[in-house]
Formats: structure tokens, C-alpha cells, sequence
């Protein structure tokens, strides 16, 4: 991420060529390249996929080092550079006073000399970019997550944000959308508030359980956004009112 380095600037805010205090000689301020960076993903990946990696980097990067005005205008021109407004971008930049010593914003420095570094899946998508199957049900309709003839059901093991661990009973052709909708059925836990990750891949909500190679006993990490509630289902999800209370229908056991 950012870190500071030993370099200096002249007047007009370039980069001398000074060592970064790593040994590494650095050049003056170069203009934006037009090249995108080419590059390819370990898997494919699809546009919600992307979208998602690039969100956390971009919600992670400012907590660790850096100024978060320069992390903002970082990336205001990434994305008015894959759109390919290049004037924009070098806009953004000098007005920052963020510097390029090589012309690509994979490395940039600040007027005060930190070191900023942006992956290249910031910038351009990946050679390998597949496309999302519009036919396919994305969860939103409550009745087909309970349809019988979407495929075998199988336990999926679930590891909560929380730290809590549990079986979800799904189907092979559930989408990862059907399988968050079963989740909050369950748990009570919205399916907006989940964000599902495995083998620190994000899942998004057109994804089917049988695309995924999910091997058994393996677990599907599930960050939330928010805690779930601490005990049982909401008012809605209760049983019939006697007497003017409400009575929980019995709790889902969990398999340990």
C-alpha cells in the first residue's frame, strides 16, 4: 500500500531522480501512459466478480497507510482511465500532485513522498473476463428457492463473519442468490447483508453451487454486514399468537 519513502521533490512537484530509500532509482514525473495493463486471472472471472475485488481493495487500501485524499483521487482517475479519458485522468493526478516515475499508475507517489501502489485488476479487466448467464434465476424470486426439481440436496458447511460455523441445506443447481435467500430463512440473516467468499474468491448471486467445485467438508466463508439477529427469527418468522404472544416455532438444529 502506501508507505513512505526517502524520495524528493523539486519545485514543480516532480519526482528527482533520488534513490526511494530501498535502493531504487527513481525517474522524473512521466505522463500517463494510454496502454492498459493486459493480464490474467487465476480464474475467470466475471464482471460482478471484479467489481467486488476492486471494491475491497478500494475499502480496505486507505486503512493501512496513505492519505485517504489521495486514495480517493487515485481512484477517480483509475476508473477515468479505463473508460479511456486519459485527459481526465492526468487531470486528477496533477491536481492531487500524485506522480507517476514510470507513467502507469501501478506505482504513484504524493507530494509528500509515500509510495502508492494500485493492482492492475484496478485498472483494467482481465483477459480471461467471462460473462454472466442472464438466463440464470439470480434469486429473487422467493418461491424458487424451494423448488424440488432444481437439483440433489447436500449440506454446505457456512462459516459466519461472526465466528459461528453451520450446515445450510441446498441444491445443486442453487444459485449462491437462492442459497443467501435459504441462509436468512434459516438464520434471519437479510441475504443484502451477506457476502459469500471461497478460497478467497467472491461468490456472486448468479453463481450455481455446481459451478463453484465446492469439494465436501469445505467451508464457504460468509461476511456480514451487520450481526445477526441473537435469537431466532423475526417477529414475522414467529408461530401463531396465543394469548396475545407470540410462539417461536422450534429452532432449526445445527449440525456440528
Amino acid at each position: 500500500m502506501g508507505g513512505c519513502v526517502g524520495s524528493h521533490h523539486d519545485s514543480s512537484g516532480s519526482l528527482n531522480e533520488n534513490s526511494d530509500g530501498n535502493g531504487v532509482t527513481l525517474g522524473r514525473n512521466q505522463p500517463l501512459k494510454r496502454e492498459r495493463p493486459k493480464w490474467k486471472s487465476d480464474y475467470p472471472m466475471t464482471e460482478g466478480q471484479l467489481r467486488s475485488k476492486r471494491d475491497e481493495f478500494w475499502d480496505t487500501a486507505p486503512a493501512f497507510e496513505g492519505r485517504k485524499e489521495i486514495w480517493d483521487a487515485l481512484r477517480a482517475a483509475a476508473s477515468a482511465f479505463e473508460a479511456n479519458d486519459h485527459l481526465l485522468a492526468q487531470a486528477i493526478l496533477d491536481g492531487a500532485s500524485i506522480t507517476l516515475p514510470h507513467g502507469a499508475l501501478t506505482e504513484c507517489y504524493d507530494e509528500l513522498g509515500n509510495r502508492y501502489q494500485l493492482p492492475v485488476y484496478c485498472l483494467s479487466p482481465p483477459v480471461n473476463m467471462i460473462e454472466e448467464r442472464s438466463d440464470e434465476p439470480d434469486g429473487s424470486d422467493p418461491d424458487s428457492a424451494g423448488d424440488p426439481a432444481s437439483g440433489g440436496e447436500c449440506q454446505l458447511r457456512l462459516r459466519l463473519s461472526t465466528g459461528r460455523d453451520l450446515r445450510l441445506a441446498v441444491r445443486s443447481a442453487d444459485t449462491v442468490g437462492m442459497m443467501k435467500r435459504r441462509l436468512h430463512a434459516q438464520e434471519g440473516v437479510p441475504a443484502a447483508t451477506q457476502r459469500w467468499f471461497f478460497s478467497g474468491r467472491p461468490l456472486t448471486d448468479r453463481l450455481r453451487l455446481d459451478q463453484l467445485n465446492i469439494s465436501r467438508d469445505y467451508v464457504v466463508q460468509v461476511i456480514l454486514s451487520q450481526p445477526p439477529p441473537t435469537s431466532g427469527h423475526t417477529a414475522e418468522a414467529a408461530g401463531p399468537v396465543e394469548g396475545g404472544a407470540a410462539v417461536p416455532e422450534e429452532p432449526t438444529p445445527v449440525e456440528n
